[in-house]
């Protein structure tokens, strides 16, 4: 028997297995992630339902949405059944899933630990594969003012201008920053580079007046504190 005769359509599924039917019918929480890829993309290829290919191309990505996430249009157009449109769907629809994210923070939160910092911080460096510098600007009641990258790097460093970040402090009328960047090897150490960094940047904040509160690294599951290691 051929591919295209063992091959059985959505539409010929019972109502209970159709993505979009077992939705209306069970929930969004009943569907599985490939179920819920399928609604979006709508149709498979001739030989595999939407259902079985999305389920391929998350087997590819150990059914890890933060992988997929990471894929590029070009990447998912190699998956035949995946043109530009349905891959742009995808792309879109998983970039929304992390705005969700950011939105639920306050629009100023206040700062009273690490932990507070790292919420504000953690979403900003979600699915990067490289290296980025942003500083949080607070007021004088530890409130966030803005959120500014200062530099964009590559897999294990990038180059940081620290007048840039009191530049862009000055401008805000900051009384406090918070520096960050995120390490995507994993690692929660800092580099003796990250160690001399702040330490610059420590002592540039004590001439100019604007408080130097932590620095925090940023991994994909966790964060380091300088302020709460004692480094700063």
């Amino acid at each position: 028997m051929s591919k295209l005769q063992n091959y059985a359509s959505i539409k010929s599924w019972s109502e209970d297995d159709r993505p979009r039917e077992k939705l209306l019918l069970k929930g969004k929480t009943a569907l599985s992630d490939a179920e819920l890829l399928a609604i979006l993309i709508g149709s498979g290829s001739r030989n595999e339902s939407a259902v079985d290919l999305c389920r391929r191309i998350l087997s590819d990505k150990d059914h890890q949405l933060k992988l997929l996430s990471r894929m590029s249009i070009e990447e998912l157009m190699t998956y035949k059944g995946i043109g530009e449109a349905k891959a742009i769907s995808i792309v879109a629809a998983l970039e929304l899933g992390k705005r969700h994210g950011i939105a639920d923070m306050p629009i100023f939160p206040k700062i009273s630990s690490s932990h507070d910092a790292y919420r504000v911080l953690k979403n900003t460096y979600t699915d990067l594969e490289h290296e980025e510098f942003w500083i949080l600007m607070l007021d004088n009641s530890n409130k966030v003012i803005n959120k500014h990258q200062i530099s964009k790097g590559g897999i294990t460093s990038t180059i940081v201008d620290t007048r840039l970040i009191f530049k862009k402090a000055l401008i805000t009328g900051a009384v406090a920053i918070i520096l960050s960047h995120n390490h995507p090897s994993g690692t929660l150490k800092p580099s003796q580079v990250d160690i001399k960094l702040t330490e610059k940047i420590k002592k540039a904040s004590e001439i100019i007046d604007i408080k130097l509160l932590d620095h925090i690294i940023v991994t994909e599951n966790s964060y380091f504190s300088f302020a709460d290691e004692h480094l700063l």
